[in-house]
């Protein structure tokens, strides 16, 4: 099997391009594949495939093989792939993800994808469609525990489902300690990514991320729009913001008059092979 390792500020996943190539057992290959010592090495696998919906359809894998329904790093680097193996000549394209219908726009240089705008949809705050075990109409700066702690805790969905705590210190937090609690705690049916992020000031957030099926990350897209929102929502910053994580920074806009967020940010090629599976 051939392909391509991308990165997104450093989220990096294995993409097979699907109107080539053929992939049996998804979940099965992209554990193995995924495994950093005995595989290629990533946070997962990303099929890119024909839809008869959109120009192309993202299917993605954790690298615990559990599929997820969205990630905003991945669909950037999908953007990028597409324009420059010249499967699509248009800079403004339609990718069809479990979480709907996402709009890129590929800003091109000297013939090649540099970065890529996406319009990620409306951040879902019901807490049942998020979904969160709540009754709650919102669930927004409410108190979650935690080995015995309270953590102000807002849920919002981008697509897939997002717990954002705000704190003072991100840098020195144990998050391969609090990270898989917060995911597989009962309030979450579907356990949940988790943000922990620190205001720097009113236009600028520093984030870790604990992802589901992934453990830390260097970057989440998804859950860059999620921090975004958390905070705007809580009155810490406006409608946009640079949200810098391990990996680099994202921006990050809310456009409330049509409830969409937008994410702009960088996608890159890191090797082309092939496999055995």
């Amino acid at each position: 099997m051939r392909f391509s390792k991308m990165q997104g500020l450093g989220n990096d996943y294995i993409y097979v391009n699907c109107f080539k190539e053929k992939v049996e057992n998804v979940g099965e290959t992209a554990k193995k594949l995924s495994d950093r010592h005995f595989g290629i090495g990533s946070d997962g696998l990303v099929l890119i495939c024909p839809s008869d919906k959109a120009d192309f359809r993202m299917d993605m894998y954790n690298s615990d093989g559990t599929q997820a329904e969205m990630c905003g790093n991945a669909i950037r680097c999908v953007g990028k792939y597409v324009y420059d193996r010249g499967l699509t000549a248009k800079t403004e394209i339609a990718v069809e993800t479990l979480a709907g219908i996402k709009f890129l726009k590929l800003n091109v240089e000297n013939g090649m994808v540099k970065t890529v705008r996406v319009n990620m949809g409306s951040p879902e705050l019901v807490p049942s469609k998020i979904p969160i075990n709540s009754n709650l109409e919102r669930f927004i700066e409410e108190d979650v525990e935690v080995d015995g702690v309270l953590y102000k805790t807002t849920c919002v969905s981008m697509g897939n489902p997002h717990a954002v705590v705000f704190m003072d210190d991100v840098e020195n937090l144990e998050i391969e300690k609090i990270g898989p609690k917060f995911e597989h705690h009962k309030l979450f049916p579907k356990r949940i990514n988790t943000e922990f992020a620190k205001v720097i000031d009113f236009s600028t957030i520093k984030m870790r991320v604990w992802e589901r099926g992934a453990g830390e990350t260097l970057a989440c897209g998804t859950g860059a729009c999620a921090v975004m929102v958390a905070a705007s929502l809580s009155g810490k910053i406006g409608s946009e913001a640079n949200v810098l994580l391990l990996g680099g920074m994202l921006k990050i806009e809310w456009n409330k008059a049509e409830n969409n967020v937008y994410m702009t940010g960088p996608a890159d090629f890191v090797f082309d092979g092939e496999v055995q599976i």
